[in-house]
């Protein structure tokens, strides 16, 4: 978790039951404004993306014929 979001955990949690809801809802559309449909990547996502891509690119992978699926 990122320390930003420790900190706004660690906020809301002294709030009231009630006000922690609303708390929620608040990050709840400030999220879906910034990625209605959840595609966009975070940063460590895009990471992982960008590092798959590297090893799949030189080769570095187990192809799906190589796995028993049974």
């Amino acid at each position: 978790m990122a320390p930003i979001a420790k900190q706004i955990a660690d906020m809301v949690e002294i709030l009231p039951e009630q006000d922690q809801s609303l708390a929620y809802e608040l990050v709840k559309k400030l999220v879906l404004a910034w990625d209605p449909d959840y595609t966009k990547l975070t940063p460590e996502e895009a990471r992982e993306v960008d590092q798959a891509a590297r090893e799949m690119a030189a080769g570095d992978y187990v192809p799906d014929s190589a796995v028993d699926w049974g």
